[in-house]
């Protein structure tokens, strides 16, 4: 079988410099902030050159960044044939010893329709077994990309001028998960971050995808001293 690998690096949109962080603080709370060395990878008031599109052309879009782990899979005639994270190929076959709750996500977005009879389809899957379950879940399942472009897009990004300032006001004090909206329970659930897409620039075989976290912001390591 072709390995299904080609999973394409997503950059963000603003320079990153590397700090280091106080050791003693790093010791007490890394595993609070999941760092795995006492530094940290922080955006700066500069634009990432090449991503000037994000903040300029009109057609680039925001999209709720889910967090879970990044499943592309292939469909024929409704049977699926492959199945791949970042760095391995899973059998879709191996119910003894495999990850399960993958397996069990793709299934539930079978039943709800989710996926395609065929081609190759990516999407992230969530739930109790992932990142800490944020959503507060009680089932895996695989949202596809495409979908979210639809269900999670952020419709009031193009009514604020695009800039360091206020994306990151808007990612301290707001950005809620616009997956957990539309379960209703409201706005006090914050998205990790988005996605922001250029469909234009993806049919004309450009770069179309960038990424934000907020744990990208200094703000975010409220409990660490940060090194500057």
């Amino acid at each position: 079988m072709k390995p299904l690998l080609n999973f394409p690096k997503i950059n963000c949109p603003f320079k990153r410099v590397l700090y280091d962080v106080n050791k003693k603080d790093f010791e007490e709370f890394g595993r609070l902030y999941n760092l795995r060395r006492p530094h940290v990878y922080l955006v700066i008031d500069e634009i990432n050159e090449g991503y000037e599109w994000v903040f300029e052309d009109k057609d680039t879009i925001a999209i709720e960044k889910l967090d879970g782990t990044n499943i592309k899979l292939e469909t024929e005639n409704g049977r699926l044939y492959k199945v791949y994270n970042r760095k391995n190929m899973i059998d879709p076959l191996n119910i003894m010893g495999g990850p399960i709750h993958i397996l069990e996500g793709i299934l539930y977005s079978a039943s709800r329709g989710y996926i395609e009879e065929n081609g190759i389809q990516a999407g992230e899957v969530i739930g109790p077994k992932l990142q800490g379950n944020p959503y507060n879940i009680n089932y895996h399942v695989w949202y596809p990309f495409k979908m979210a472009i639809d269900k999670l897009r952020y419709k009031s990004f193009h009514t604020h001028e695009r800039n360091y300032d206020n994306w990151n006001s808007w990612f301290k004090d707001y950005l809620p998960s616009l997956f957990c909206m539309k379960r209703g329970m409201g706005n006090r659930n914050k998205a990790e971050g988005v996605v922001f897409y250029n469909l234009k620039r993806k049919e004309e075989g450009k770069t179309y995808m960038a990424k934000l976290r907020r744990d990208m912001f200094e703000w975010y390591y409220e409990k660490i001293r940060i090194l500057k």
